[in-house]
């Protein structure tokens, strides 16, 4: 499906959320990549050190792709919230809202879930199988 034409309050709703989306996925991908020890640390707890800090951070760089590109929005928004569920997850069940008395990943991630929910509701038309789910308003 190709994208739907988006009125101008729609278009300006969706590019700050997928720029505030991409900003922080920009933001906490050099970490994984870096192997810095927090972020190591936080995957050792999880389980899920080295694989899943390098596959998290590889999937939040094709979202920041994929959100800057209009004709893959969509697609980073649904990457974007996927991920940043299984983020605020895995912050409720193992890690605790505060990491060593900083909420601040815990918030950031809320603000990403947010970001790319945003995305991915402005651009539902555009999405198969959610467009029909839930109908857009018509303009007019």
């Amino acid at each position: 499906m190709t994208n739907v034409p988006l009125d101008r309050r729609a278009k300006i709703t969706t590019w700050s959320a997928q720029l505030v989306a991409a900003a922080i996925f920009g933001m906490a991908a050099p970490a994984k990549f870096m192997a810095d020890p927090s972020a190591v640390a936080i995957f050792e707890r999880l389980g899920a050190e080295p694989m899943g800090r390098l596959a998290t951070g590889s999937f939040e760089v094709l979202a920041i792709i994929l959100l800057l590109i209009p004709a893959t929005a969509r697609f980073g928004g649904i990457l974007g919230a996927a991920l940043m569920a299984g983020a605020i997850f895995s912050h409720v069940t193992v890690l605790g809202i505060s990491i060593d008395g900083d909420p601040s990943m815990f918030m950031m991630a809320s603000v990403a879930l947010v970001a790319s929910l945003t995305v991915v509701w402005t651009r539902r038309a555009s999405i198969p199988g959610l467009s029909t789910v839930v109908p857009t308003r018509s303009a007019g």
